[in-house]
Order: structure tokens, then sequence, then C-alpha cells
């Protein structure tokens, strides 16, 4: 049995351009559209994620209550959605990470890029995007989901040759 030493991934801070091959950052700021509605209360930043409930689909807003990872992290799978985009928000204000990598044939660790995301920072998985599962850090944390009910599988599931190590 051959050992092999856990490829280790640099987590990079979440932006707009990073993340824009596998899907949306939702987040409030400048450099998205916005204007002042509900006579002047309101502040919307609108239209921040394609949301894509694939063929036959619907979309729904589910919750999520994700435990927290500890650092060091191994990661030994991944999974994506080859019908609908998923989108994450979350609601707790803690900062979390996300795995991805572009959608296509299963991914090798080469192929796998590590966002840290802010408490104030949502991301929303292009369809067919390669993802690692909610990553909650420090403690218990909720996110909204907006994702597809319907017809059909739509979670394909794959084990990494090899391990990546997020610290």
């Amino acid at each position: 049995m051959t050992l092999t030493t856990p490829t280790r991934l640099t987590i990079e801070p979440l932006t707009r351009e990073a993340f824009a091959p596998f899907g949306d950052v939702i987040q409030a700021d400048d450099s998205v559209q916005h204007f002042t509605i509900n006579d002047g209360n309101t502040e919307r930043y609108h239209d921040l994620a394609r949301i894509e409930p694939g063929v036959d689909g619907r979309a729904i807003v589910s919750l999520f209550r994700g435990q927290p990872r500890t650092l060091p992290y191994a990661l030994t799978m991944m999974e994506r959605h080859p019908k609908a985009s998923q989108a994450f928000v979350p609601l707790s204000g803690r900062p979390y990470l996300v795995v991805v990598a572009r959608p296509g044939p299963a991914p090798a660790i080469a192929d796998l890029r590590a966002f840290r995301c802010e408490g104030h920072q949502g991301v929303n998985y292009a369809p067919g995007t390669w993802h690692h599962p909610l990553m909650a850090l420090g403690e218990v944390s909720d996110f909204l989901i907006i994702d597809r009910a319907g017809p059909g599988d739509n979670c394909d599931i794959v084990p990494l040759e090899g391990t990546a190590v997020l610290e």
C-alpha cells in the first residue's frame, strides 16, 4: 500500500471575480445594481443570483443548520446538482468555507478551489458545479437554501482520489 501526502488547499477570500466560474456571490455592495424602494426606507440589491430550477423543477426555500467543521479538515468527497442551481445564504453572520470545482467530470484534487466566505456573503452554485457539503466554522450556523424540487435525481456524489486538507 502506497501512502500519499495530503494536498493542502489554500483558502482564498471570496470575491465575485474569483467565484464566477462556479456561480454567483450573493452580497450587498456598491458593485451590484441597487436602488431605494418603500418610500426611501429600503435599499434593494437587485438580481444577485441566477436561480435555475431546471426542467420540470421548481425553486424551493429550506433552512440548513450546519454543525461546525474543525480545521484542519480532510476533504474526501465532492457533490454536484446537475439539474439546477443551489444557493446558500448565511443567517447566523458567521464565516464559512466553500470548496468548488468546475462542472464536468469528477474533479481531481488539483481542480479544487477553497474560499472563505464572510457571514454577509452567500453563494449560488451554478448547475453541475462540484462542491463540498456545507462547512460552517466556529459554531452551529443556519443557512437559507434555495434549490430544486422536482422529478429525477439531482445529486451526484463522488469520492476524491487522495485527500485534500483545509488548514
